[in-house]
């Protein structure tokens, strides 16, 4: 009946009313830029955006994290001082974790492409109901690549 209603923009459709209902305008906008991209003549895009998309984003939020270190909000001095404290130390052995989980994650995506709907099911639903932020896909598919790895008996 109508031929560009199918499943993947039912689905879309349903992560900007999530979004809306949360008030998570990043899902929301995301969700309609990619909408204004398949619907426009730049739908051509797309394979540049799913083969760029994830390293200019994470580049993006790395510059985002060092900003503060960089304008001075941020004292690297207590760092150096403080070396030995068990916070920083905690901190340092969780952001190693999470970057190797990371990183787990985006072999698992590449390597299983047929899981990363479930990831992205997920990580919209944590975003939507439990104030979530989206770099929830990367660090769940590094958790699921641990879970698939001891739980394998294929």
């Amino acid at each position: 009946m109508f031929p560009w209603l199918d499943a993947n923009l039912m689905l879309l459709l349903v992560f900007i009313l999530l979004g809306l209902f949360s008030q998570n305008h990043t899902l929301v906008i995301a969700v309609v830029v990619l909408l204004l991209i398949r619907y426009t003549p730049i739908k051509p895009a797309l394979p540049w955006i799913e083969k760029y998309g994830l390293t200019i984003s994470i580049t993006m939020l790395t510059i985002s994290v060092l900003a503060p270190m960089v304008s001075g909000k941020i004292d690297t001095s207590k760092f150096f001082t403080n070396i030995l404290d068990w916070r920083l130390l905690a901190a340092v052995a969780v952001g190693a974790l999470v970057s190797w989980l990371g990183g787990r994650g985006v072999n698992l995506m590449t390597y299983q492409p047929k899981l990363i709907t479930g990831l992205l099911i997920g990580t919209v639903l944590g975003v939507a109901f439990f104030r979530g932020v989206a770099v929830g896909p990367l660090i769940a598919a590094g958790m699921l690549s641990i879970v698939l790895f001891f739980g394998a008996s294929d």
